[in-house]
C-alpha cells in the first residue's frame, strides 16, 4: 500500500455565496484555517460583519494524519445547519478549512429538513466557488554544518529538490528544510550519512 502524502484544501478566503430559501438568506464562507485559534477569529470578524444575523453555524476539519473536526449548529435544531456543512467538507476531501453559513431569518420557518437542505446547499456552492489545491504533506528537519560544507548540502538540496523553509548563515549554519513525506527518509539518510553534518526532525 502507498503511504498517501497529499491533501487538498484551499489557498485563499473564498468570497461569499448567498443562496436564497423562502425569504431567508444564506451567506456561505470558507476559510484556510490551521489553529481552533484561526477558527475564533474568523467567526467573531462574521459576528461583528453580520450583526444582524440570526446564526453563524459552521463546521471546520484540521489536520491532515491526526484530524480533528467540529460542526455548530449555533442554535438551530440539532444536527440540522452543522453536519450538512461538515458534510460537504468530506464530500469534497477537504481538510485545514472552515466553512461558516451566516443565516438571515426571512420570517417563515423551513423545518429541520429545509434547513438540512439550504446549509448543506449554501456549503456546497461555497466549496464549488472555492480555489481547491492539493499540498504534499511534509516533514520538517533541521541541518546544522559549518560554512564550509556549504557547496556539499546546496547540492543534495537542489538534487533531492527540497525546500528551505529559512536559514541562517553564519560560521556555523542552520538550515531548515521541508521534505515530502514520501521522500524524507532518503533525504534523512542522505545527509545523516555526511561526516560534520548534522540533520534532526523538528
Amino acid at each position: 500500500m502507498i503511504e498517501k502524502d497529499t491533501y487538498k484544501t484551499i489557498e485563499t478566503a473564498t468570497e461569499p455565496v448567498l443562496f436564497k430559501e423562502k425569504n431567508s438568506k444564506f451567506y456561505g464562507y470558507a476559510f484556510p484555517v490551521l489553529t481552533e485559534e484561526a477558527v475564533k477569529q474568523h467567526i467573531e470578524a462574521l459576528k461583528k460583519e453580520h450583526h444582524a444575523a440570526r446564526h453563524w453555524c459552521y463546521a471546520y476539519q484540521l489536520g491532515t494524519e491526526i484530524i480533528s473536526f467540529r460542526a455548530n449548529d449555533d442554535g438551530e435544531p440539532s444536527n440540522s445547519a452543522g453536519m450538512p456543512i461538515y458534510g460537504q467538507i468530506q464530500a469534497f476531501g477537504l481538510t485545514n478549512i472552515l466553512i461558516v453559513v451566516v443565516r438571515y431569518f426571512g420570517g417563515v420557518k423551513l423545518g429541520v429538513g429545509g434547513l438540512m437542505s439550504a446549509y448543506k446547499t449554501t456549503a456546497q456552492f461555497t466549496l464549488e466557488a472555492s480555489n481547491i489545491v492539493e499540498k504534499t504533506i511534509n516533514v520538517n528537519y533541521g541541518i546544522t554544518f559549518d560554512y564550509k560544507n556549504m557547496n556539499t548540502v546546496m547540492r543534495i538540496i537542489k538534487e533531492k529538490n527540497v525546500e528551505i523553509t529559512h536559514q541562517k548563515l553564519e560560521l556555523r549554519c542552520n538550515l531548515f528544510i521541508s521534505v515530502r513525506k514520501t521522500e524524507a527518509a532518503a533525504v534523512f539518510k542522505t545527509f545523516d550519512n555526511l561526516f560534520e553534518i548534522d540533520i534532526q526532525a523538528i
